[in-house]
């Protein structure tokens, strides 16, 4: 290896170790922020719903897509919603495209018959996808505030008395409520995608709320103002996370975002490898289509101060954040070889040490929001050590799917919205076999992650010739990693 190339190799590898040490600074700032918060619901104006007078006129939109398993759980559970029925709409936006169209047609015109206002709206085509539908939705929407789940969400009774009073205050556009996961303990991936969520709903959305900078719409669970939608611009199709996009919009014209962590909405997490992959692409790629999008708007705002901008960047940047790490993970092999060979850039790898500050950054911040979610004590501090690491390996594992979608968020290439499939699973004895929604192909990805399980294999041999143990665990962890990935597709498909 020349000279030159392995400078260019440790450039590439500092910057992202930067960029990572960069987002666990965030992190941690969030986690002051999270722990310091005082609740101040209790003093917040709100509307008394006992007063006849007060009650806003509320429509819920459901946006559903070939959701056969869970379409009957979704109707049954909205109609439960407990509110005036004539200040209530609800509007089933379908746009489906196999038979589930007739059984949903059939379940809203029994609903009709209670006396409740439910209509079941579809359309020609799917211009704009879920944004599409929303926005079609609205123009025809009696409420001055619109909830929306989607077909996987069951809130619970009381869910529009808990948020509906905080529009009182007249600056606030969104009541966004904590996402509660009803197959948590399903399976390894079930709850390593809880884990990731409840950091997200706790940490960052705490921590970001209660000192005024930017958060998301998490495009389900939450209620909208409806002159907020109409100001920010209203709903657009032109990135694949079209909740992060009006968030963003709304905020840069000084709406207020109102975040209840107390306010839990129970939801199916997918539970196969194929389903977790789509949504993972999803998020992922739509976050870089929205820094593409928003993050100069940000920065030129007259109206937010230094802080909220940071955070707001580093916010739009979270998905970018596993480009990062697929590069440090595919050059540390390099890396080990170069410093073996070249002695006099021993120095350079002290930058290593970010990682693993990074990393140790992380485990603190996360450790205090499973606490917060799961309790303390010692066996839960063990249990979580086991969870930490095996999240860590596998958000490693999927460094390069998520990578690419980054790539191609950045790079402006468009695709298509891909639903995640819904299964109905509540109970650890419920299959997700024979599910006609899973995707039929394999990922070409796997061929390229199988692949990647042999590279980090390798990297753990390179240790013992080389004498350098140094990058050992990390390797394995990627070698789990990937190597877990690759066999959940692969039976995902049988």
């Amino acid at each position: 290896m020349g000279l030159t190339i392995a400078y260019i190799i440790i450039a590439i590898y500092s910057i992202a170790l930067l960029l990572i040490f960069f987002y666990s600074l965030a992190q941690l700032n969030l986690l002051v922020n999270y722990l310091t918060y005082k609740k101040q619901n209790a003093e917040a104006p709100k509307f008394n719903l006992l007063d006849p007078r007060e009650i806003p006129y509320v429509t819920i939109q459901l946006p559903v897509y070939n959701e056969e398993y869970v379409m009957e759980r979704l109707l049954d559970n909205i109609a439960k919603i407990e509110y005036p029925k004539s200040k209530l709409e609800i509007q089933v936006l379908d746009d489906s495209t196999d038979d589930t169209v007739h059984d949903t047609a059939k379940r809203v015109a029994e609903l009709q018959e209670t006396g409740l206002d439910i209509q079941h709206i579809t359309r020609i085509d799917r211009t704009g996808f879920k944004a599409g539908a929303l926005k079609e939705g609205l123009q025809i929407a009696k409420g001055d505030f619109v909830a929306i789940f989607d077909a996987d969400f069951m809130p619970e009774s009381d869910w529009l008395k808990k948020t509906v009073p905080y529009f009182k205050d007249p600056e606030i556009g969104v009541v966004q409520t904590r996402w509660g996961h009803i197959n948590r303990d399903y399976s390894t991936l079930t709850r390593i995608q809880a884990f990731a969520l409840d950091a997200h709903f706790t940490l960052e959305q705490v921590g970001r709320n209660s000192k005024g900078h930017f958060i998301n719409f998490n495009g389900t669970a939450g209620i909208w103002r409806k002159d907020c939608i109409l100001d920010a611009g209203n709903w657009e199709g032109d990135t694949l996370t079209e909740d992060l996009d009006l968030s963003y919009r709304a905020q840069l014209k000084n709406w207020k975002f109102k975040y209840l962590e107390d306010v839990e909405t129970p939801a199916e997490l997918p539970v196969v490898m194929s389903a977790a992959r789509s949504q993972q692409f999803r998020w992922n790629k739509g976050g870089a289509e929205n820094f593409r999008k928003s993050v100069w708007s940000v920065l030129n705002a007259k109206n937010i101060d230094f802080k909220t901008k940071f955070h707001g960047v580093m916010h739009l940047l979270n998905s970018s954040m596993f480009l990062c790490v697929f590069l440090v993970s595919i050059l540390s092999i390099p890396m080990l070889y170069i410093k073996n060979t070249y002695g006099h850039l021993d120095w350079v790898f002290e930058i290593t040490s970010f990682f693993i500050v990074s990393t140790i950054i992380l485990f603190f911040c996360y450790w205090y929001t499973y606490k917060s979610m799961q309790g303390g004590g010692f066996d839960k501090f063990v249990d979580y050590i086991k969870l930490f690491f095996t999240f860590f390996s596998v958000a490693l594992g999927l460094s390069l799917h998520n990578s690419i979608a980054v790539l191609e968020g950045h790079l402006g290439k468009r695709s298509e919205f891909v639903r995640t499939p819904k299964f109905n699973i509540n109970n650890l004895t419920d299959s997700w076999k024979g599910n006609k929604y899973l995707a039929k192909k394999l990922s070409p990805n796997m061929i390229l992650e199988f692949g990647l399980m042999l590279y980090f294999l390798f990297g753990m041999y390179s240790a013992v010739p080389l004498n350098d143990y140094g990058l050992f665990p990390f390797h394995l962890m990627l070698f789990l990693g990937f190597g877990f990935v690759f066999f959940k597709s692969l039976v995902a498909k049988a």
